[in-house]
């Protein structure tokens, strides 16, 4: 298996993120001030639905611990937003710079890589929206909170260890990112970011945690409104990480073994 080698290509890596990012928005006027509307308006959406006409005031993250409702839903979505960017870009991660697969001397492997990081600038802004959000409902910033940087982590390797599968079987089966997609609006509601997973019962919640997202969403409603570590559970945190482990490795192997012929089909 070949490696990615981070830190010989971190440069540039860090320039074509950020070109990738700025390309997607060349020519109109807004810019990348359109990436954040979309996400924004989302959110306004449902907490009009869900808070205003439905009146869900408040959920509880753990126990008996409630919550104004719009932070529980933007706790929520913030993950979710960078998860289902991340992914489509990622899955197009070979396909959109095919013009580089097939120059024999790059390292074609820091593609999905670039396309992950890319997507996680605007995941930082919503991060600081998501503070923001709690802030005014009086949820301060404390020394848990900075497990957002952890969480965002866990973000980031999950997307990137599916997007070395996507991505590679994007080459061959273009049909791949209209399935995504549709997952993508499955999984939306199969996790539990418009509701609590808390008020399910435990043979449920046993169920429902087998998805991984479901351990990174509750750790940034509990950086925000609990005063937990993140190995306070750590068996779901062993979990995590060893799923993460097994489809790194088994995107990373797909990967490997396809890339001779990315060229030949692109």
């Amino acid at each position: 298996m070949s490696k990615i080698d981070l830190k010989s290509n971190r440069k540039l890596i860090w320039t074509l993120s950020k070109n990738d990012f700025k390309t997607r928005y060349a020519g109109s006027y807004l810019g990348a001030v359109w990436a954040m509307v979309q996400p924004v308006i989302t959110v306004l959406m449902y907490y009009i639905v869900f808070d205003k006409i439905f009146q869900s005031r408040s959920e509880a993250v753990a126990g008996d611990t409630p919550i104004p409702y719009v932070l529980f839903l933007t706790a929520g979505l913030v993950p979710w937003f960078y998860f289902s960017e991340g992914l489509m870009q990622g899955t197009l991660a070979l396909t959109q710079y095919d013009y580089l697969v097939k120059k024999v001397v790059f390292n074609i492997d820091i593609l999905p890589v670039i396309k992950v990081t890319a997507a996680t600038f605007i995941h930082g802004f919503f991060a600081v929206v998501l503070l923001v959000i709690a802030s005014v409902y009086h949820y301060y910033p404390t020394i848990y909170t900075i497990q957002i940087v952890y969480y965002s982590i866990c973000l980031y390797l999950l997307i990137l260890s599916f997007s070395y599968i996507t991505s590679a079987i994007m080459v061959f089966f273009r049909d791949i990112s209209q399935i995504i997609s549709i997952i993508l609006q499955i999984g939306m509601w199969a996790t539990p970011i418009l509701w609590n997973i808390g008020k399910l019962s435990p043979t449920w919640q046993m169920i429902l945690k087998i998805n991984p997202l479901v351990y990174i969403i509750s750790g940034y409603r509990t950086s925000i409104c609990e005063q937990k570590w993140f190995f306070h559970d750590w068996k779901y945190t062993l979990y995590f990480w060893c799923f993460v482990g097994v489809f790194y490795f088994l995107g990373r192997r797909l990967f490997t073994r396809l890339k001779v012929h990315f060229a030949d089909v692109l």
